[in-house]
Order: C-alpha cells, then structure tokens, then sequence
C-alpha cells in the first residue's frame, strides 16, 4: 500500500489538479509546484512550502514511482509529471475524486460533486457514490468512508493513501478556509472558461 506525507501528498494533488484542469501549464516546475501547493484557494489547510520541502516531495514521490521529470528540447529547466493513474490504476473520475481528497482531506459526496467541476463532469452525487464505492470495494482500496460526525447530514470520505491529519503538516502556516460559496463561485467561474473554450470566444 502507497503511504504518502502531508507534503507528498499535496504536491502529487497540484499535479494532477493542473493536468486536468490548466493543462496549458502542465507538466509543472519546481516554482510553478509551489505557487500551487501554497494557494490559498481550493487548499486545506493552506501552507506555505518552499522549494526544498516541494523538491523532496518530488523525490519521494519518484521513488514511489508516482512522478517523473521531463525536460523539453532545448529547455534547461526540469518540469514534472505525475504517474498516477497508471500506478493506482483509476480513471479519470476516479483520479478526479482522490485528487480533491488528496488536496482538501475528507470530504462528503456534495462537497466532491462540487469541487471536481473543474476536473470532469459528475451529473449527480449518485455518480460520486458509485466512484466512491469503486475506490472503497477495490481488492487494495484507496478511500475508506468514516463515521457520521454529530449534527452532520452526510458522512465523509478519506483517500488511504495518506493519513490525513493537518497538525503534522510541516512548515504550514494556517489560513482561514473559503466558504461554501466562494468554492461554488469558482467552480461556476472554471465552468464558464470551459465552455467559452470549447465556443471558441
């Protein structure tokens, strides 16, 4: 079973975050690496990485065979992939949903519905429980469903590829969490580029 670090953890997340949904500025360089792992949108809890801590996460992550460097010809600067969907063996909704988790934590149905707008399209929370059930039913799985906290409506849902605990978090520095509606906004917001894109405006 893969383990991964908080650190590893959000650097493989920014990867596979910007390959499905900025794929313009994909594969990543070190720099490009922790500007996103650093955001302070769409992040839980919010860091700040320098290039040391984001270079060996890379690292690691390598030896996991999780990522790779590339350099384009001509180019002296490394930029990095991720390997992700072929070492798991997931699709891309599958990849969509562990990379929200990998990025934000444990997260309900609802809360993946929204935030994987920007990655693929889910026409419903019935389509992310069924993705859900496939991590979780897996011979090795990779999502586990945890017990419903008092007062929620809705249980949530962690990767196992990390153990998600934010106080371990190394050279964090802790920033107040967006609201519902500014995660909705911005979804609404990467929906409209999308599809202005695809009209070619």
């Amino acid at each position: 079973m893969i383990e991964l670090d908080a650190a590893e953890a959000r650097v493989l997340g920014c990867l596979i975050e910007k390959q499905m949904t900025t794929p313009e500025y994909y594969p990543m360089t070190v720099n490009s690496l922790v500007a996103a792992a650093s955001q302070k949108t769409n992040r839980d809890p919010v860091v700040a990485y320098d290039e040391e801590l984001v270079e060996g996460a890379l690292a690691s992550l390598n030896d996991k065979q999780l990522s790779r460097f590339t350099r384009s010809p001509g180019a002296r600067t490394l930029k990095y992939v991720h390997k992700a969907g072929d070492v798991l063996e997931v699709d891309a909704q599958q990849l969509a949903v562990l990379a929200i988790m990998l990025l934000r934590g444990p997260q309900t149905p609802g809360e993946l519905r929204a935030r994987t707008e920007r990655y693929c399209h889910f026409t419903d929370v019935e389509a992310i429980e069924s993705v859900l059930t496939d991590l979780i039913t897996r011979d090795n799985p990779l999502v586990e469903r945890l017990d419903r906290e008092p007062g929620q409506k809705e249980s949530r849902y962690r990767t196992l590829l990390v153990a998600w605990d934010p106080s371990a978090v190394p050279k964090s520095h802790p920033a107040p969490v967006r609201s519902d509606l500014e995660d909705r906004i911005a979804a609404l917001e990467a929906r409209v580029q999308r599809l202005e894109s695809e009209l070619g405006l």
